[in-house]
């Protein structure tokens, strides 16, 4: 069984179709098509038109995790597929700022979004098998808000921001030919902690590959390659990143680990 995926919004456009900062990939397995992340804005839209995609013909959609740049253009989404229901998980909230001394920025979904689109919006904890060979895993590494601290984001309580746990993110696991591929657009708690948590969930399987952001853009050179040598350590065979890893760190990446490691931009298809 043949699974195709397009990246339908990435930073990098291809000459000819646009990007921007944010992710929206699309999964084609079995029969389904499934939609991760709708990108920073409705550009998804004009961009699926121009790669033949039809959105009306989407099965399924998945917020991968709370911020803007991968949930602004749900509501766009939402409008224009009747059919779809949106899987979030269930620590999903209007809720993640950036703070950088006194200041501090909202960098969450629409603020809106989960009340007004309440009826189409399905709300996930544990571990969600979406569909025969596709499963919605959730973070199972303690300790993942000192990663929020140090990135300095945080979520809004009633009466302060603490850092954030990224509790609210989760991967995309399709079960494929090759093995286990996992899809986590940011992967902010950590590629080789979300590797490892995939390989604890199915320990009768092998996991092939990851492809996602790995929020590297603003890590130094050394802490890039250590990255490398933990997924190294996990014994997967392939990445594809793109979206927050940006070209610094790809190059890094690409010396630490080789051809195993591709590069996304608008438009780029994987066949597994």
């Amino acid at each position: 069984m043949e699974t195709r995926i397009t990246i339908v919004i990435d930073n990098k456009d291809n000459g000819e179709i646009r990007g921007e900062w944010g992710l929206s990939i699309l999964v084609e397995y079995a029969d389904k098509k499934i939609l991760l992340d709708a990108g920073g804005s409705d550009l998804f839209l004009e961009n699926m038109k121009k790669l033949g995609i039809d959105v009306t013909d989407i099965d399924y959609a998945v917020l991968s995790h709370a911020h803007y740049d991968h949930a602004n253009g749900l509501p766009a989404f939402l409008d224009n597929n009747t059919k779809a229901t949106l899987y979030v998980r269930d620590n999903t909230a209007a809720d993640c700022y950036k703070k950088k001394t006194l200041f501090r920025k909202y960098i969450g979904i629409p603020k809106k979004m989960l009340s007004e689109y309440a009826d189409r919006i399905e709300i996930v904890s544990g571990d969600h098998k979406l569909m025969e060979g596709v499963w919605l895993i959730p973070h199972k590494t303690k300790g993942l808000d000192s990663i929020g601290k140090r990135e300095r984001m945080f979520r809004k309580t009633s009466h302060r921001l603490i850092p954030d746990d990224f509790s609210h993110e989760q991967s995309l696991v399709l079960d494929t030919d090759k093995g286990l591929v996992i899809l986590n657009s940011c992967s902010h708690g950590g590629a080789g902690n979300i590797i490892n948590e995939v390989k604890e969930t199915f320990p009768d399987k092998k996991v092939y590959g990851l492809i996602g952001g790995l929020h590297l853009f603003n890590k130094t050179d050394e802490e890039i390659k250590d990255v490398a040598e933990r997924i190294r350590e996990t014994g997967i065979e392939s990445i594809c990143t793109g979206h927050c890893t940006r070209d610094r760190a790809f190059g890094i990446l690409r010396e630490e680990l080789g051809d195993m490691v591709t590069q996304m931009q608008v438009g780029y298809q994987i066949l597994i």
